[in-house]
């Protein structure tokens, strides 16, 4: 049977909606279609257990009770109401927050703002592979610090983080731990008891659910305060007010509920795949480097330099699929990746990276063809370039010293 194209190897940016998904969310756009908040009659009592049947779905999945979620419009939302919300209740304690250097632009864009109210903040290093000592972490903390925020598992290079650790770190000396766990939940287990954290966002578009719907797991016990930065009507227990979306928040729950039953099948197929399409452009073509952990990243995260091939090219070689490039965190922006950038890798080789994200529906007929595809793309690249055919001489390309153009 011939392929579909283009085939989707970008499921670190979203997912498609699974079909049970969506079934479950139709009712609740048409007959269904109740606001929460209506408290008066049948059509609010019906999206009100709607709702409260999706909290306990999602808080399944992460070890939590529904009523420790507080919804919000998606990750970059629940980014802003755990940092600027801690950050703010939180100041007559400290001024001290720590993050690390390869978090989601939602988080250190969050950070550069607190910083900008008086807020100090400590942006740790990574390893070569991406992850955060947790020695690093004690080693930051000051009787100052409130806020530590590590992510779950990297976007980019899909490295998870050791977690349970640093959770262990930062209880010991008293301050909250948040977590934007947006990539890793679904895909790997994870439980909020277990590492100890205070705070966790949540979306769900990672996991075939809908877009716009998100959350931000809030402890209870002890209880984790907030300010609110949204105000209104005094929605999600004063956290973030504002209607409720209903369809997205059945969708969200249902999303999860499916993560449960499917996980550890599902993670293991996509990791073969994964490490099909990895060690197959491996063996095609030489000087091909993995960017990020071999062992300590999510299963279908393949982030993969290819030396002496510009990495804006190659996608546009690559029209037929759809991946994400590493070397530029916008259209707009041509520098290097900052998460690339923070593992040490040279500024040539970050520009040469290819994020390849599989999922749910990627399958092994696309892997083999994706292989292929890019590497005749890549070696048609680079018999064009200069540099390659140098290096096929045998020139040492680091001993040549350029000279600047006048």
């Amino acid at each position: 049977m011939a392929l579909k194209l283009p085939i989707f190897m970008d499921y670190h940016s979203t997912t498609p909606v699974d079909p049970r998904v969506l079934e479950a969310m139709l009712p609740y756009f048409t007959t269904s279609f109740g606001n929460a908040a209506s408290r008066n009659h049948s059509f609010g009592w019906t999206a009100e257990k709607a709702v409260d049947d999706a909290r306990e779905q999602i808080g399944k999945l992460i070890g939590a009770s529904g009523k420790e979620l507080v919804f919000t419009s998606g990750a970059t939302e629940s980014n802003n109401l755990a940092l600027k919300g801690a950050a703010h209740f939180y100041k007559d304690r400290g001024n001290h927050i720590i993050t690390t250097q390869i978090e989601h632009k939602s988080v250190l864009d969050t950070c550069k703002r607190l910083e900008l109210e008086g807020f100090e903040v400590t942006y740790l290093p990574v390893e070569a592979d991406g992850q955060v000592r947790p020695e690093a972490v004690r080693a930051a903390m000051t009787d100052r610090t409130i806020l530590v925020s590590v992510m779950l598992a990297n976007n980019e290079i899909g490295t998870i983080q050791p977690l349970k650790e640093i959770g262990q770190i930062v209880k010991e000396r008293g301050a909250l731990l948040h977590s934007d766990a947006v990539q890793g939940i679904g895909k790997i287990p994870f439980d909020v008891s277990d590492v100890q954290a205070d705070l966790v966002s949540l979306t769900a578009h990672k996991i075939y659910g809908p877009k716009g719907v998100g959350a931000l797991y809030v402890r209870r016990k002890p209880r984790v305060r907030l300010e609110a930065q949204i105000d209104g009507g005094g929605h999600e227990r004063g956290l973030r007010s504002g209607t409720l979306n209903v369809p997205g928040i059945v969708g969200f729950g249902k999303a999860c509920e499916v993560a449960m039953q499917d996980m550890a099948v599902e993670s293991a197929r996509i990791a073969k795949l994964r490490d099909r399409l990895e060690s197959r452009l491996m063996q095609a073509l030489p000087h091909v480097f993995r960017n990020g952990s071999a062992t300590h990243r999510l299963p279908g995260n393949a982030n993969l330099s290819f030396a002496y091939v510009e990495g804006e090219g190659l996608l546009m070689a690559l029209k037929d699929v759809a991946v994400s490039s590493g070397s530029a965190c916008t259209s707009a922006s041509l520098e290097p990746s900052y998460v690339l950038r923070a593992l040490g890798i040279g500024e040539e080789l970050a520009h040469t990276s290819i994020r390849y994200g599989l999922g749910r529906f990627t399958t092994e007929e696309e892997v083999d063809f994706v292989v292929k595809l890019t590497a005749d793309k890549v070696q048609r690249l680079r018999e064009m370039s200069p540099l390659w055919e140098m290096v096929q001489e045998g020139v040492d390309l680091k001993s040549i010293e350029w000279s600047a153009a006048h």
